[in-house]
């Protein structure tokens, strides 16, 4: 599954997309960063509702498909601009971490992944 399947299929708003193409092979929710960074694997969508500039740094070192920002959570135009400088991509959900969690399990799970 692609980056732009997940925007698609969950309805996500996007806030900066570095790649569309970008596969998604799966997924990490967490809020403690320094958690998620010795975690979070290559390519998956990281579920979270923190939203300082340290996700942007977090996402890009674990090198994350994409930040899913669950809860319609607000998010700083400075972490928006450094986001789309360093290619992360930002994508947001009004759903719940859990609603979202377990439909990324269920698109992942259909991909055979």
């Amino acid at each position: 599954m692609t980056v732009k399947d997940l925007i698609e299929r969950l309805s996500l708003e996007e806030i900066t997309v570095a790649d569309y193409d970008r596969e998604v092979t799966g997924g990490y929710a967490g809020d403690l960063l320094s958690w998620v960074m010795g975690r979070a694997q290559d390519g998956d969508a990281w579920v979270t509702i923190m939203t300082n500039i340290n996700v942007v740094a977090v996402a890009s070192l674990a090198d994350t498909a994409c930040v899913v920002l669950a809860e319609n959570v607000h998010v700083q135009e400075d972490v928006v601009q450094t986001a789309a400088a360093k290619g992360v991509t930002l994508v947001r959900s009004a759903e719940p971490t859990f609603t979202v969690c377990k439909r990324i399990g269920v698109l992942l799970d259909g991909e055979g992944v």
